[in-house]
């Protein structure tokens, strides 16, 4: 977006705990430790087991995304659609996402995931990593866990949570520099030699988390900016081969989002008399398409607005609104209609203040399509306080405009498969999330059977998630709680607590790949005690446990079952560098 917008715990039993298996052992890097896994049990309909052999199907979106023709797909080449919206911040002079003055970026996150996105679009500036950007406009009693950390660090925090509940995330160079949008991908003050330097760091520092999928470019180039006229300091498609190469040299895996310019002619002329949104016009791909080093990785950007952002002449056609698609093929989405590369918008907005803007985002919404063949689309924006536009949330960074977000709803795609529950933001607890050391588990399948009073009965199995772990320094038990008894049960009535060890005493990092009723319900923690357990742990150490609970109603009758999976990353690695999402699944 321009810049005038201001853009920018225990499964406790009533009766007893369930305790799983035989309390398998592992020796880590770090310190011995439990882990206590929390789940819930209540009267709902059921969503059986993945562990069931009829239901052995994984949900998308896992994985590294790679694309095929104008699809993107997951790891294990299932057809994914990015459906997501931006959350604006970095990149400008409070050096940090807005709206932490009022709420956690937990509540915030998990507000988004509640409404059905699946990705997060996060502008930043090359500003925000110099040594003078610190973070501020930030209330620390809400986000205590931020207090004194630089602007990546934070980024670490919202992309780590994010990562943590399903969200995907694309980081998008917005501008060089934190006060204003910039023509280029670079200045004087902030040279390319920067702005690739500074996309390899990014690539390396979350080269181990796909939560993490690629990197829009820059944002919005225009003029100077060209496409195929040749100078290599304003011709924006070679430097995105550039910058797209440096950083796949670094991060093969990641995709890269090329925006288009505004304006385009014969041999990249920017000498036209109609041009198009700043980054929306891609006419110059049918001659002159960017060419990476690595294949079925491109994936062509867009940005489209209403009149009231701008009043361009096709918002005054006669036949208005339904010229839109003839402008919108023209200028980018016969790239996608004519099997060229995916397409992406990652921006279009409105506040829907008249009756043109209405027919611009109805026609628009149309135009993108339904399902996993739908054209990819982030949302501009999450925040209140983009000028122009307004956001998905209202100006008191709380309640949600429905009537924006009642024409997303439909082109939504959640990546489990499940219908969307926007939930009320509640004050989101805060947990130290660190890492954890080197693993060795012996794999074992078997159920301990627990009851509790009455007639109600289960059985805790678990499974080695991850057989290799010596060498990945992760940690990633499964475990599937059946209730075999006649009576429902609530899980949040029953705990599972699972031991291992660790060589020293480090701190941990907890992160849910997947459970049956969705790992934005699944909150953790890690609980040190002080003496090794008789039996369980080979030597006297510090032993410590986690505990995981479901934080809203959800429920099985007798015969039901649910899943958690839980995998623990290296303590090397940042808060959001989890390498577990394809292995652990």
């Amino acid at each position: 977006m321009i810049g005038s917008r201001g853009k920018e715990d225990m499964l406790k039993t009533k009766a007893q705990a369930v305790q799983v298996g035989k309390q398998p052992r592992a020796r880590l890097a770090g310190a011995w430790m439990t882990i206590l896994i929390v789940a819930t049990l209540l009267v709902t309909t059921l969503i059986s087991s993945p562990f069931h052999p009829q239901n052995k199907a994984k949900a998308a979106g896992q994985g590294y995304w790679h694309t095929s023709g104008t699809q993107i797909l997951d790891a294990n080449n299932k057809p994914v659609r990015i459906a997501g919206i931006n959350w604006f911040g970095f990149e400008t002079t409070n050096y940090v996402v807005h709206g932490l003055w009022s709420r956690s970026y937990k509540d915030m996150l998990d507000q988004i995931a509640s409404l059905g996105y699946n990705t997060l679009r996060l502008p930043f500036s090359n500003q925000l990593f110099d040594a003078g950007s610190t973070p501020n406009g930030i209330d620390f009693s809400k986000n205590p866990d931020l207090q004194g950390l630089n602007g990546l660090q934070i980024m670490d925090k919202i992309i780590g949570y994010a990562s943590q509940i399903g969200l995907h995330i694309i980081l998008d160079h917005h501008r060089p520099d934190a006060n204003a949008q910039s023509a280029l991908w670079y200045t004087s003050a902030y040279p390319e030699s920067r702005w690739i330097s500074d996309w390899q760091m990014l690539a390396t520092h979350y080269k181990n988390n796909p939560m993490v999928i690629g990197a829009d470019l820059d944002n919005e180039p225009h003029v100077p900016a060209c496409w195929g006229c040749g100078d290599t300091t304003v011709d924006w498609r070679l430097a995105a081969e550039r910058g797209g190469n440096a950083i796949l040299s670094i991060n093969p895996n990641w995709l890269i989002f090329v925006e288009g310019v505004d304006c385009y002619g014969p041999g990249g002329s920017t000498n036209e008399s109609q041009c198009y949104w700043w980054g929306g016009n891609l006419q110059g791909v049918s001659s002159y398409p960017v060419q990476l080093n690595v294949p079925h990785r491109l994936v062509y950007s867009v940005h489209d607005y209403p009149s009231t952002v701008y009043p361009r002449s096709w918002f005054n056609a006669p036949d208005y609104p339904n010229n839109l698609p003839g402008v919108w093929d023209s200028y980018w989405g016969y790239i996608y209609k004519n099997g060229i590369a995916p397409i992406w918008v990652g921006e279009f907005g409105t506040k829907l203040q008249n009756t043109s803007d209405q027919q611009w985002l109805s026609t628009l919404v149309s135009y993108l399509g339904t399902g996993a063949s739908g054209i990819n689309w982030t949302f501009w924006c999450w925040n209140p306080n983009s000028g122009d536009t307004g956001g998905i949330l209202n100006d008191d960074w709380t309640t949600v405009n429905t009537a924006k977000q009642n024409y997303l709803t439909p082109i939504e795609f959640p990546l489990n498969g499940s219908t969307p529950t926007p939930s009320t933001p509640t004050p989101a607890p805060t947990s130290t999330v660190a890492s954890t050391p080197t693993p060795v588990i012996t794999p074992t399948l078997s159920p301990t059977p627990v009851s509790t009073p009455g007639t109600v009965s289960l059985q805790a199995y678990y499974k080695v998630g991850d057989p290799g772990a010596p060498k990945d320094n992760q940690i990633k038990p499964q475990f599937e709680v059946v209730n075999v008894g006649n009576t429902s049960i609530n899980l949040s009535d029953v705990t599972i607590r699972y031991w291992y060890t660790i060589d020293t005493n480090q701190p941990q990092n907890y992160w849910c790949d997947y459970a049956t009723v969705g790992c934005g319900n699944i909150t953790g923690k890690f609980v040190s005690l002080a003496i090794a357990r008789p039996g369980a742990l080979p030597e006297p150490t510090l032993v410590k446990y986690r505990t995981v609970s479901v934080t809203t109603p959800h429920g099985y009758k007798p015969g039901a079952s649910g899943i958690t999976r839980d995998c623990s990353p290296n303590p090397k690695m940042f808060l959001a560098a989890l390498r577990s999402r394809s292995s652990c699944t």
